[in-house]
């Protein structure tokens, strides 16, 4: 849903009511942003703490019977992605920008680096093409899971994305040497956070190889 600001401005508190029935009928930070003619995190830091009462719904991850594009002339199959974030505003944008053009894209959302584990090392589950993770979360947070993962035998050929609003040239010197794949700072900017989404998609999904099914599955 699109949310409307008061008439005349409303206000602060005008405001901060209008934007907490917004975010009760489903509306996210992103929308907020974009209604109120601020960014995602303008939004976040005007009305800090808003009940939202739509979850982005975690979609099951597919079996291997379906493909996602037709690449070298193979059958198309469905990538899956697991996303280990924890804030439901970015969760319900990166899902959007993951399947907004059709793509075939099974997506598994953890909110902390603890419940990635247990998904990852769940012996019912297939394992994620791509792992779409931010730093700042509770429990284990981005920086204690990557180093989990890239020393587990059978998980740390998973390509990892980073990311994160921090640009703090520690954490991207501490992720790579940690052996993540890309790190990328989350864009302020609603248009510019999807188009980068959409880009991480497209390299390590449509235009990296990925590994065999047979070699990624085994462990």
């Amino acid at each position: 849903m699109t949310p409307r600001p008061p008439r005349g401005g409303g206000g602060v508190v005008g405001g901060a009511l209008a934007a907490r029935a917004a975010a009760q009928e489903g509306a996210g930070y992103p929308q907020l942003g974009r209604a109120w003619g601020v960014s995602r995190q303008g939004a976040r830091k005007r009305w800090p703490g808003l009940v939202f009462t739509t979850r982005p719904a975690s979609r099951p991850l597919p079996h291997h019977t379906t493909r996602s594009s037709l690449m070298n002339g193979l059958a198309p199959r469905t990538y899956t992605v697991l996303l280990v974030e924890d804030d439901m505003a970015d969760a319900m944008l990166i899902e959007e920008a993951l399947t907004e053009h059709g793509m075939a894209r099974g997506i598994q959302r953890a909110d902390d680096g603890v419940a990635a584990l247990e998904y990852l090392r769940d012996p019912r589950t297939d394992r994620p093409d791509l792992i779409v993770l931010d730093l700042n979360m509770p429990r284990m947070n981005g920086r204690e899971l990557l180093n989990v993962l890239k020393n587990d035998s059978d998980l740390s050929s998973i390509p990892i994305v980073v990311l994160t609003t921090s640009a703090a040239p520690d954490d991207v010197e501490d992720a790579y040497r940690q052996h993540a794949n890309a790190y990328v700072t989350k864009p302020v900017n609603l248009d510019d956070f999807m188009e980068t989404v959409r880009s991480i998609d497209s390299f390590f999904l449509d235009t990296a190889t990925t590994l065999p099914p047979h070699l990624r599955n085994d462990g």
